[in-house]
């Protein structure tokens, strides 16, 4: 019998590939959230049927079925968006949360969730690697709203007996990536503009789109009661400065970078991942970085 998996936010960057990895692996994948895009391009993703739509309690009773796994890619999608826009934050990303888990208790309760939570949840630390067991202290709206889903997660896990997993993902990458620093860095150099906000020496932890897709669905077999929590990085931070420098090189541009020095709102200075759970899990990063920036590069420079 032919697996079922219901993604929310389908539409979006990483609902896009984790869909692909579903469809690939043989599952049927219906997609709902927000965006538009035609059977095409739905179909090159894998998503077999689409439904544009917030993602709450009607929608999940109107298109979600009884699927054997949801992965809740909906929500907030970055730290600027949730500083200008609070409480729409809190709606995409924990009202979201709560209507898919309420859905699953009430009406599927075989399916098991999936929820890429952020790194976002840490906060600021400075004994670095990030390990599932620190203290979640989040610096903005959007790390607070990922630790409310965490939260609801593992009180429906806990009362209920849900099976859930939640992955913490970094800083996720990859062609198809329109904004953020890698996108935002290609279009200054485009603008033969190398001034960036920032030390430069804020440190991240920089993990491909596909990679990341592969772990959302291998934790898919470790959803449980016991709500298992893994990061989702590479293990390795790279200094921003040295990552736009590799971008730079890529892209063929030479010019020096220079940066404001300035602190941004609600960005923590340093982010890398523990990954040994999730390798306990069989799974490990597979591309570089070094592979990852030039695929960038080269995609970018097609859209001109």
């Amino acid at each position: 019998m032919t697996r079922k998996i219901l993604v929310t936010g389908a539409c979006g960057f990483i609902g896009r590939y984790a869909s692909k990895q579903f469809a690939d692996a043989g599952y049927l994948v219906t997609g709902i959230g927000h965006g538009e895009w035609d059977k095409g391009e739905a179909a090159r993703f894998g998503v077999s049927c689409w439904h544009s739509c917030d993602v709450n309690m009607e929608s999940m009773a109107a298109y979600a079925g009884q699927p054997d796994a949801i992965v809740h890619c909906a929500g907030g999608g970055s730290v600027q968006f949730s500083m200008e826009h609070p409480a729409l934050d809190f709606e995409r990303t924990v009202s979201s949360t709560l209507a898919v888990l309420e859905y699953v208790r009430s009406r599927s309760h075989a399916s098991v969730v999936v929820y890429p939570s952020s790194a976002a949840v840490y906060g600021m630390k400075d004994d670095l690697p990030n390990r599932e067991s620190d203290s979640l202290v989040p610096t903005s709206p959007y790390g607070a709203h990922k630790v409310m889903g965490e939260q609801l997660c593992r009180s429906y896990a806990t009362n209920f007996g849900l099976n859930v997993a939640i992955v913490r993902l970094f800083s996720v990458y990859g062609e198809g990536l329109r904004k953020q620093l890698m996108w935002d860095s290609c279009s200054r150099f485009d603008q033969g503009d190398t001034r960036f906000a920032g030390s430069g020496r804020e440190l991240r932890d920089w993990l491909h789109v596909k990679d990341a897709a592969r772990l959302l669905s291998i934790a898919v077999e470790h959803g449980a009661p016991t709500c298992p929590t893994v990061n989702g990085g590479s293990g390795i931070g790279v200094e921003v400065a040295d990552l736009i420098a590799l971008l730079r090189d890529a892209y063929g541009v030479d010019t020096p970078l220079r940066f404001s020095g300035e602190v941004r709102s609600g960005d923590p200075q340093g982010y890398q991942a523990s990954i040994a759970k999730a390798k306990a899990w069989g799974w490990s990063p597979s591309i570089d970085l070094e592979t990852g920036v030039r695929d960038y590069a080269t995609w970018f420079r097609g859209l001109r």
